[in-house]
């Protein structure tokens, strides 16, 4: 019977934890997983391992659980303000755009600081339909990872 009374617990959770998961979701806002900055990433990652943890154990207290979810809710949101108001404190949080080619060379102090080998990078200019490096006047990696040329 324990077993029932565990599984009843855990349904309830889930009832009471997706909508307010949905919540925090539409207060991030609406941006596609290669928009987010790295902080958001951590945002999503966290959200997703403190909700794992209360439908996982019911000895952790629900409203611990959903007073977490709303400080980091609002916590990213905070920041998500910052970091419009400051380009500073949006470069501390966030990758800059690095540039990866220039007139037809590889920019290997770039690439080494992005962690981006050579090959990722003619993989990226193939994908764009580019077949010679000596053709790129400039290659970016933006922000989201994506090459810009």
């Amino acid at each position: 019977m324990d077993i029932l009374k565990d599984l009843g617990m855990v349904t309830l959770r889930i009832i009471t934890i997706f909508p307010l998961v949905l919540g925090i979701t539409l207060l991030i806002g609406k941006r596609s997983i290669a928009s987010m900055s790295v902080f958001d990433y951590l945002i999503i990652i966290a959200l997703g391992a403190i909700i794992g943890a209360d439908l996982a154990d019911p000895t952790v207290p629900h409203i611990h659980t959903a007073y977490t979810l709303v400080i980091i809710g609002l916590l990213q949101k905070y920041v998500a303000v910052w970091v419009l108001r400051s380009r500073k404190f949006g470069s501390l949080i966030t990758f800059e755009p690095t540039i990866v080619i220039r007139s037809g060379h590889f920019q290997n102090k770039s690439l080494k600081r992005i962690h981006y080998s050579i090959d990722n990078v003619l993989q990226m200019l193939r994908d764009k339909g580019i077949f010679e490096v000596s053709q790129v006047e400039l290659a970016i990696v933006e922000a989201n990872g994506t090459l810009s040329v």
